[in-house]
């Protein structure tokens, strides 16, 4: 907002008048016994006014240089308007304003409509992820803005209809970023989970219904897989990718597999077979993009929007039996055989569909040799085993201060796959300083298959050009996790990452081998 000539002076004045009257002197308003008239055939409550500034707050997100701050700006103005009108009204103001903090959703109850969507079964919620990154590589730096609101709707069908055991539920996304082409090398393990195609675009929409008592419940629709398999209850609090959905489907899979920003067509089951026991199993389109494999983009056609249903590739099949173990807390637990909870995961998927083999050809010769067919062949179906673990080792005593770690090791087939391994580990400690936040200290590790790497030798050996022979990347990541609000968190973040890309050119000598890249950054999440 900006101001001019006298408007500069009046809006310092009518801010001093407003000041007086937030702080408990009603008089100090000069407009106070005006007849403000309401809007044409509305009366009661103003409570469609969060939704209007949610509208006008959307639209700004697709601006990226005042995104962040008019979201800010945006968010303060409403609750400066609920507080006000609680001033005027009954001369509660100042506790209004000062809710603002204990709040965990930073517009509350806005204005009722939350609360008047409860009545009828509905949950609405809404958050913004963003991120600042820099990049520093072989004397190259670079830094960039990202971020995704992600936008929820949750109807309970029992209170809607009274149809118990029902849930349905409808997400979306806003990707945005700014300077984009600037995210630093091609490393294999991205610094963020929420790096993607800059679109508008569905996420879910699926039903949900349970049986037999809650023992075991069927979930159909279009579904985000890596919301419920190969989870680590540990690893969400790292900013990079590989701790989210890991490294060995994102390379192996169709378009990185139906996890975000993608979804696919599927049915899921959950089964609890036992008190501490879980089957979780589904079938899912393994193909969102609907391209050839290698030519995926998420921003094709109707897959930009989220509305590109394809099921004509193959089918993804993923199982996963979990146990978790002292799933309840023990009381007065002063010692590791009071019994800390964990929670163990093993799991495996398979995808129908061909891939190409990452070295030879048709015919049985190398992919680069000129004597061959030049077309990968296609080897048919893939599949992967993996196992994820989380254990608390140490919690205190009546007290919020905890420790855990966990690990997540894949495997898969070396022909037809860029990945054959990937490992992610780490330790997190919950309320660290004061009492309050969560500090992690993360390592992944991916290996590039054994066919991509010879395909290097083999582009060496045909062509005589300087080829780096990809093997390995690693990447070590410190975090910290802090409430400064219940509704917002702030996230410093460091990576460092040794063999980027597994082996690649340096941004400035690319005849040298690119050894190291740090990244330093910040995120923040607000949920409105």
């Amino acid at each position: 907002m900006g101001y001019s000539d006298h408007g500069v002076q009046m809006a310092v004045h009518r801010g001093g008048i407003m000041s007086d009257v937030l702080s408990g002197h009603p008089e100090a308003n000069p407009w106070r016994k005006l007849d403000w008239p309401a809007v044409p055939r509305h009366l009661g409550k103003t409570w469609f006014l969060p939704l209007v500034g949610m509208y006008y707050r959307l639209k700004n997100v697709t601006h990226p240089v005042t995104r962040l701050a008019g979201a800010l700006a945006l968010s303060a103005l409403l609750s400066w308007g609920k507080a006000a009108h609680a001033q005027a009204t009954d001369g509660q103001g100042t506790a209004a304003a000062s809710r603002v903090s204990q709040r965990n959703q930073l517009f509350g109850d806005m204005g009722g409509l939350r609360s008047a969507l409860g009545r009828h079964g509905l949950t609405l919620d809404l958050q913004e992820i963003s991120e600042a990154l820099a990049h520093a590589a072989s004397g190259a730096t670079a830094a960039h803005y990202e971020g995704v609101t992600i936008f929820g709707l949750s109807l309970d069908t029992a209170q809607a209809f009274r149809w118990p055991g029902g849930a349905l539920r409808l997400s979306a996304l806003q990707i945005h970023c700014s300077s984009c082409d600037a995210a630093g090398v091609d490393a294999f393990q991205h610094e963020s989970g929420i790096e993607a195609a800059p679109t508008t675009r569905l996420w879910e929409l699926w039903y949900q219904q349970s049986a037999l008592g809650g023992v075991a419940d069927l979930r159909i629709g279009q579904q985000s897989v890596d919301q419920e398999f190969i989870v680590s209850q540990y690893s969400g609090v790292f900013v990079n990718m590989m701790m989210g959905w890991p490294m060995l489907p994102a390379a192996d899979l169709y378009g990185g597999g139906p996890a975000y920003p993608l979804s696919s067509l599927g049915v899921r089951l959950r089964v609890h077979t036992a008190p501490a026991w879980t089957l979780l199993a589904g079938v899912f389109d393994d193909n969102p993009p609907g391209g050839r494999f290698g030519d995926d983009s998420q921003l094709r056609g109707a897959e930009a929007s989220g509305a590109r249903f394809n099921l004509g590739t193959g089918a993804l099949w993923i199982s996963e039996l979990q146990f978790e173990s002292n799933a309840l807390p023990a009381r007065d637990c002063r010692s590791f055989a009071c019994g800390l909870p964990g929670a163990y995961k093993l799991g495996a998927w398979y995808d129908t569909a061909g891939f190409p083999d990452q070295r030879f050809d048709s015919t049985g010769l190398s992919l680069v040799n000129p004597a061959g067919s030049h077309g990968p062949r296609l080897d048919r179906g893939n599949y992967s085993l993996y196992m994820v673990a989380d254990q608390m080792m140490w919690r205190e005593p009546q007290g919020p201060r905890s420790i855990g770690v966990f690990a997540r090791l894949m495997g898969a087939p070396s022909d037809r796959n860029l990945m054959d391994y990937s490992l992610n580990a780490g330790i997190t400690v919950n309320a660290p300083l004061a009492g309050r936040g969560v500090l992690g200290i993360g390592y992944g590790w991916t290996h590039v298959s054994g066919s991509a790497s010879g395909l290097d030798r083999d582009t060496k050996r045909y062509t005589g050009q300087t080829v780096f022979v990809r093997s390995a990347e690693r990447f070590i990541e410190l975090t910290y996790q802090y409430p400064v609000r219940g509704w917002w968190q702030l996230q410093p973040d460091l990576q460092y990452l040794e063999n980027p890309g597994g082996g690649v050119p340096a941004p400035h000598h690319p005849a040298r081998w690119l050894r190291r890249e740090l990244i330093v950054g910040v995120r923040t999440t607000i949920t409105f």
